[in-house]
């Protein structure tokens, strides 16, 4: 049986320190975060989502991408190990919150590194980019981990963006989404649909034709909804000030066994 249920993660107050790599820093208000990430997790429930809210990590800036701390394929949970070494603490009240829900849970291990967000799964295969945050041990261990269950994983160069998805998403029919630009190697996509503008290069997949989108990029709304597509917009800039993403803000848990 499919499954519907997310987890995210109330931002920290601590979350205008988080860590900004390939943009400038901007001033981010943390009030109109909160009241963001809010309406993202309300988002979600109206699409028909269960939210599960991890426990805050009050220390550690970051904690609300919480994608990163975990890449899910079936009912098995990969706890990652950050190549941001100051992330690393994020993943305690995940590691929790997947054993909870009865995932088999693994991890990565030293000297391996991998963020969530490196990772983009596509039906059976699985793009993982090897960039700042994941290595090629970490690269290797999700290989071991996820290959005997039946995925094929993909390793993708990534030096122009922080992490993956922060160039590319895939729609439903596995058409992947994004920005030449952006991209070290376009050609490992074998159906690839350019967008007009850089956050439209991220989708969340809400189930049917629906997708959820930044409202910074309604010209790339438009173009989704002229292919077919219904999307649903959220207010995230305070999380794009950070170079996050509509995806970066849960872990959406499609295949566990319920």
């Amino acid at each position: 049986m499919p499954s519907k249920k997310a987890l995210v993660r109330r931002p920290s107050p601590r979350l205008a320190e988080g860590l900004v790599t390939h943009i400038e820093r901007e001033k981010v208000d943390l009030d109109l975060a909160v009241e963001q990430w809010e309406a993202y997790t309300e988002a979600l429930s109206t699409q028909g989502w269960e939210t599960i809210e991890v426990d805050p990590a009050d220390d550690c800036p970051d904690s609300v991408f919480v994608e990163d701390t975990v890449v899910m394929y079936r009912n098995v949970a990969l706890i990652t190990r950050s190549g941001a070494e100051s992330r690393r603490e994020e993943t305690a009240g995940v590691e929790e919150a997947v054993a909870s829900l009865g995932c088999s849970v693994n991890w990565i291990w030293e000297p391996g590194t991998l963020d969530g967000g490196d990772v983009l799964k596509v039906g059976d295969t699985i793009y993982v980019g090897r960039g700042g945050r994941t290595n090629a041990a970490g690269v290797q261990q999700l290989r071991a981990a996820f290959e005997p269950l039946g995925a094929r994983v993909v390793a993708v160069p990534v030096s122009k963006v922080l992490h993956l998805k922060s160039a590319i998403t895939a729609l439903p029919d596995g058409t992947i989404l994004g920005r030449i630009p952006q991209l070290d190697a376009p050609s490992l996509f074998p159906r690839f649909l350019p967008v007009p503008e850089e956050s439209g290069a991220h989708v969340v997949l809400l189930g049917g034709d629906k997708l959820l989108i930044a409202a910074s990029a309604p010209k790339t709304a438009e173009l989704l909804a002229d292919l077919g597509h219904e999307t649903v917009p959220v207010d995230i800039s305070e999380f794009e000030k950070l170079e996050g993403c509509v995806t970066c803000l849960s872990v959406r848990m499609r295949e566990l066994y319920v």
